[in-house]
């Protein structure tokens, strides 16, 4: 798989993707992971990508052509599934959204950056656009962290157990069981005993019985 993330501020992905599971993927040349600076595709000799908005208003917009350029030059070397926009107004972000682009050969992700981009990008190029939460960043470039995050621990052997990926939270639309390990007691509370049985069958069922106990009580949109 490929993900090619093109920002305004690239910098600031180098540490999420060079440490931990997303390392381990790009180690494993399981994914590539191409950073995109804008400002390699600068409107002129100062280096600019954004200008003011038409109309009024607050807020730095960030221009077509740098943009434009940047998607052309990629979509000249290979076909992509998607090309994300990642801004607050886009679709919520979920596990099955996640899954389903963990799938993909190929992705774009567009970090928005002050103000946003330019509307005509957007209709232009844009086939998805993804919001991780109700609330506002200074840039998509987080965003893009949980994004690619999300996906890469899905592509099969970059977990050291698959099957762990599959039983996370949201997979079947429920939160996951509580889980412990050594020692059997800790400061007065115990491991329960269902888990130190080794009855396979009473274990899944307690675990699912606890799954659907907590997405109840913290989670009772994921039932609906």
């Amino acid at each position: 798989m490929r993900i090619d993330i093109i920002s305004a501020q690239p910098n600031l992905l180098e540490s999420p993707f060079n440490h931990s599971i997303v390392k381990r993927a790009k180690d494993k040349k399981l994914v590539e992971i191409h950073l995109h600076h804008l400002k390699d595709y600068a409107l002129n000799q100062y280096g600019q990508i954004d200008d003011y908005q038409y109309g009024g208003g607050a807020g730095m917009v960030l221009m077509c052509e740098p943009i434009a350029k940047c998607i052309d030059q990629l979509l000249e070397e290979r076909n992509y599934s998607d090309i994300i926009y990642l801004t607050p107004d886009g679709a919520l972000f979920n596990q099955s959204m996640a899954n389903q682009l963990s799938l993909s050969e190929n992705i774009i992700l567009l970090c928005g950056h002050y103000k946003g981009i330019d509307q005509r990008i957007r209709d232009l190029y844009i086939t998805k656009e993804i919001s991780i939460g109700s609330y506002v960043l200074s840039g998509g470039e987080l965003a893009a962290a949980i994004v690619t995050d999300a996906i890469v621990r899905l592509i099969p052997g970059v977990l050291g157990n698959e099957e762990s990926a599959l039983t996370d939270s949201f997979q079947d639309e429920l939160l996951a069981p509580p889980v412990y390990t050594r020692p059997a007691e800790f400061k007065g509370l115990k491991v329960p005993d269902v888990l130190l049985s080794g009855h396979f069958k009473n274990i899944e069922e307690w675990r699912m019985s606890e799954s659907e106990r907590l997405t109840k009580e913290k989670r009772p949109d994921l039932l609906k």
